[in-house]
């Protein structure tokens, strides 16, 4: 059963399925992928968003959003992108050696799909399969 969210004049569900790519395809998350999956979830805490899901395989992030509604995808990608960029090289200076030329972990595009008619769950499991 679908659960629906609420504010005092909006009934809503809003459900985001993100895979996030790190540059040139290195597979830093086969090292990195426990912290970032900490990182992402700290940053959800102090946003207008919640994650799901998360699940980490090597190269790249799944991540099952649900938002407000007037969040938009962008801002929630680029908070996401963003502050676990910061976090990560704060906490790991070496990634010059895999960066060399700039502070960056994320590839700039990103994937995005609202889930439809798919049930939480099949996204859920699909995502959870992925590690």
């Amino acid at each position: 059963m679908t659960c629906y969210q609420r504010t005092n004049r909006t009934k809503y569900l809003i459900v985001y399925h993100f895979i996030f790519v790190v540059k040139y395809r290195k597979p830093l998350l086969n090292q990195y992928g426990q912290e970032m999956k900490n990182i992402f979830r700290r940053i959800a805490m102090s946003s207008d968003f919640t994650i799901k899901e998360l699940e980490v395989e090597g190269d790249h992030i799944h991540v099952l959003v649900t938002s407000l509604p007037w969040i938009s995808p962008a801002q929630i990608v680029r908070r996401l992108k963003a502050e676990s960029t910061k976090h990560i090289w704060q906490n790991h200076p070496e990634l010059k050696q895999d960066f060399w030329k700039e502070r960056t972990f994320w590839s700039d595009g990103y994937f995005c799909t609202s889930i439809g008619n798919a049930s939480i769950e099949t996204i859920r499991q699909y995502i959870a399969n992925q590690g």
